[in-house]
């Protein structure tokens, strides 16, 4: 929902900031956010449950956004009335971070079911991509969101290096805590879609569909567009530019999807992918994390060391002296 991925802020009313998440990925953020994936659900999982009457996909569909809107509004209260309590404590910023991470990750579970299971269209599937990616950049109150966007802080000298650390721990915790939380409410079966989940064992199959250098070589490139937009967008106005990044976040998918479900969010790839079998644990490592990380550094080295050195012309040792042509 990467999302996932390096932060898109501006102030907001009292002590809080918004920023977009690193997803889905994200992104997305930020999150996508939201639904990284693109590719047909596989029958496997949910027999005949792609070719279910179009009613009930209907209904399926409303149930999940209204899912997706009460998702959105429990955290939005949680974390402003949260900022409030702790604005003098110096936790504060650690709690956004923590319920932010939460919400882009509950969000992009709920996403993903509906895409790789509940069978809906892809163009369907990736405009819930964009607009999710939208409402995180617009909500997330100064979180980051995603573990490459605290380190590309850190390395810009934005956040200490602990602060850095901490707001990292903050994110694997909600992804580990929306892990937990959202299969549990599936289990509730509030739409068809939750029910025959919950019927087949909450089960997934790795978004993996090609040999792991491929995929990780995919999750380095979304990772790496997504925060080039970042970087180039800083001058940008919010309202505009949470949208150039929700853009790159759904063109991203759109592009990636297929191969490993475009995450390019290390905490929300350990959230949504990681549960699901087909890898090892360190085969996921590879490709959500070691991918996504070197596809920040690349684009971060690339436009802060390798432009500007390729860019800067060398001055001359004399000046031309045009009184010696004149004589």
């Amino acid at each position: 929902m990467n999302s996932t991925s390096s932060g898109i802020e501006k102030q907001h009313p009292g002590t809080a900031k918004t920023s977009a998440p690193h997803h889905q990925g994200a992104l997305v953020g930020e999150r996508r956010p939201a639904a990284q994936c693109t590719q047909r659900p596989r029958t496997g999982i949910v027999p005949g449950w792609e070719h279910g009457p179009a009613g009930s996909m209907s209904a399926d569909v409303a149930v999940s956004l209204a899912v997706l809107a009460g998702i959105v509004v429990l955290s939005d209260v949680t974390r402003r009335l949260l900022a409030r309590a702790l604005a003098d404590t110096g936790l504060s910023e650690y709690v956004v971070e923590l319920v932010s991470t939460f919400q882009l990750c509950c969000c992009t579970h709920e996403l993903k079911l509906l895409s790789e299971v509940g069978g809906i269209e892809p163009g369907l599937a990736l405009t819930f991509t964009y607009l999710a990616s939208v409402v995180h950049g617009l909500t997330f109150s100064g979180a980051i969101g995603n573990p490459s966007g605290a380190l590309e802080r850190a390395y810009h000298a934005k956040l200490s290096g602990s602060r850095a650390l901490r707001r990292i721990a903050c994110q694997f915790a909600a992804a580990a805590a929306a892990r937990a939380a959202v299969p549990r409410l599936w289990g509730v079966g509030l739409s068809r879609l939750h029910a025959r989940h919950k019927l087949f064992g909450f089960r997934c199959t790795s978004p993996i569909h090609a040999p792991l250098h491929e995929a990780a070589a995919v999750e380095l490139a979304c990772a790496f567009a997504v925060q080039t937009v970042i970087t180039h967008t800083q001058s940008v106005q919010e309202k505009f530019r949470v949208h150039a990044v929700a853009a790159v976040i759904t063109t991203a998918v759109y592009a990636g999807g297929s191969v490993t479900g475009a995450v390019f969010n290390p905490a929300l790839a350990f959230s949504t992918q990681f549960p699901c079998g087909g890898h090892s644990f360190l085969e996921y490592c590879v490709v959500y994390w070691l991918g996504p990380l070197l596809g920040m550094m690349s684009s971060v080295l690339l436009f802060d060391k390798l432009v500007p050195a390729l860019s800067t012309k060398p001055s001359p040792r004399h000046l031309p002296t045009e009184s010696k042509k004149k004589a």
